[in-house]
């Protein structure tokens, strides 16, 4: 009997690229949809998965429908993707974000605990919870210094997280994720406001791309990459913490330089702060400009993780870089703009 693998949170970008991962290995996909997201599987279908997973009626707020769901279906494996994953919208729901970014995976650990011990729980942390880092690179060691509610009831999952195995001996670990990308990730993410913006001015179908602070410097990798990183979490012998990043840091104006370059503009910047403004050089025609509605009320300035420990415990490795990313989802939003102007 194939081995069953539970993903919350399965129309996300994370979990598409998972359950396409986890049905070439020849699991059975089950996923958890919340019902005002079932109409939006546009990433299952652009994988070409949609017809070979199982959806089910799923809320992290329900204890009791989390019971029941995973006494039905008996996981080996849970993925606990789910969350209220916006920074800036945590800012005006910072109750709603505690209750699903952190409640919501305690429930996840108590019916697993209750129903099933022996299955293998991954919880998916984040980068930000280094917020306002203390050391350059972070590592599994590093301090967290959470700037956002969303970081803080991450923060709270983390460590719960870490706890249900440590008292309970459960198979339970957390990935320290650094910003992924790919042509499947939500407009609500700047990479994917970039490439999309650009995708609209190089086919006129938007005049202007406005950002927030362009100093701010992310490790980029590939969504891809990184839950193959989360399956061989839930592959070893004993469940630890792990940090997926590649290692190089890359501001928000040098992304979209590359993501220009990918759409046929080669752009010139100028002033500072506020005031910073890019230019096509061809055309000489005003492409972006900064907003500062668009700046964090707490600002995340600088994230660049280690990833020495899941090299040599786990084999893994990035193999994406931050020009082929950039590359790759300018040139899908190129697509998907073109023919319909609509990128998801």
């Amino acid at each position: 009997m194939a081995e069953t693998v539970f993903i919350t949170g399965i129309m996300g970008q994370d979990g598409a690229y998972l359950a396409e991962l986890m049905l070439k290995q020849g699991k059975r996909v089950v996923g958890g949809v919340r019902r005002s997201s079932t109409a939006n599987d546009w990433r299952l279908r652009s994988l070409g998965v949609h017809n070979d997973v199982e959806l089910v009626d799923f809320e992290l707020l329900e204890y009791s429908l989390i019971h029941r769901l995973l006494e039905r279906i008996q996981p080996n494996r849970v993925f606990n993707l789910a969350a209220q994953s916006f920074v800036g919208a945590s800012f005006e729901q910072p109750l709603f974000t505690s209750d699903v970014d952190a409640m919501g995976p305690l429930r996840m650990l108590e019916v697993i605990r209750a129903v099933n011990p022996d299955a293998r729980f991954y919880q998916a942390s984040t980068s930000e919870l280094y917020g306002k880092v203390v050391e350059t690179p972070q590592s599994e060691m590093t301090a967290f210094y959470p700037r956002s509610p969303y970081a803080v009831a991450k923060a709270f999952a983390h460590y719960m997280t870490r706890n249900y195995r440590e008292a309970y001996g459960m198979h339970a670990s957390a990935g320290i994720l650094f910003n992924h990308e790919s042509p499947l990730r939500g407009q609500e993410f700047v990479t994917r406001k970039i490439t999309v913006g650009l995708a609209r001015i190089a086919n006129g179908t938007q005049d202007l791309l406005e950002l927030g602070n362009m100093d701010a410097k992310r490790d980029w990798g590939h969504a891809r990459d990184y839950v193959a990183g989360m399956a061989l979490m839930t592959e070893q012998e004993k469940a630890d913490e792990y940090v997926l990043a590649t290692g190089v840091t890359t501001s928000v104006r040098d992304f979209v330089d590359m993501a220009a370059r990918a759409t046929g503009f080669d752009l010139e910047w100028s002033g500072e702060g506020i005031d910073e403004t890019a230019r096509d050089r061809k055309s000489g025609k005003l492409l972006v400009q900064v907003n500062p509605a668009f700046f964090r009320p707490t600002e995340v300035e600088l994230l660049l993780g280690d990833p020495a420990k899941a090299r040599a415990q786990l084999g893994w490795n990035a193999t994406t870089t931050i020009e082929e990313l950039a590359t790759e989802m300018a040139e899908a939003d190129l697509r998907r703009t073109r023919d319909t102007d609509v990128a998801f």
